[in-house]
């Protein structure tokens, strides 16, 4: 069995889990792609392979891409091709960066959660620096229970119990470098020109 075999024999699973995942039945789907339902039972079932005919509008229906549909294998450039790792809670981590060792970029989308929501701190090597993007980042950082916002960073030592989440204002999107401990993100601020009297 070569890698393409593989590959499309992994359709059926993926297309099921995507379709639990909108929680939308057979017919729903159907309905929506043009496509009987006892075909998408098939494809689901791994009992008939997909043809493109019939994947692009899954792709279309679900809001992925066709390689995130059929999980091809990454090709050309992987700056170009970042994909999400998966999680099970709503949260999307996408890899920024793929060199190993050093310091790690990551992008988080965290979907908005109720503002008294219990944090389950971790703690691990390294040093993290955080830059929030959009909406409204809620940082547990040791005893201090902090909201940053847009444009707002902060930078602490990985061994420290922390936890990351959202609020109810809706989701927050923010960058996170990771880095070994004594790697530490290093800002450089221009000095302030002198008013002249």
């Amino acid at each position: 069995m070569d890698d393409t075999d593989r590959t499309l024999d992994a359709v059926g699973p993926q297309l099921k889990e995507l379709r639990q995942r909108r929680e939308i039945t057979l017919h729903e789907l159907s309905d929506e792609t043009g496509i009987s339902i006892s075909t998408l039972s098939r494809l689901e079932a791994g009992l008939r392979r997909p043809t493109l005919e019939q994947l692009l509008p899954l792709a279309r229906s679900y809001g992925v891409t066709l390689d995130e549909l059929v999980d091809a294998p990454p090709t050309g450039d992987p700056r170009v091709n970042l994909r999400p790792l998966p999680t099970t809670d709503g949260r999307t981590i996408l890899p920024l960066s793929r060199r190993p060792g050093g310091i790690q970029a990551y992008k988080f989308v965290l979907p908005a959660s109720a503002d008294d929501q219990e944090p389950d701190l971790r703690t691990h090597e390294g040093y993290d620096w955080a830059f929030v993007l959009s909406g409204r980042l809620r940082l547990v950082l040791g005893k201090h229970d902090l909201v940053l916002e847009p444009g707002e960073a902060a930078e602490f030592d990985t061994r420290t119990p922390h936890w990351f989440g959202a609020t109810s204002a809706g989701p927050v999107e923010f960058l996170s470098l990771v880095g070994r401990q004594g790697e530490r993100a290093h800002l450089r601020a221009a000095p302030r020109r002198r008013l002249q009297d």
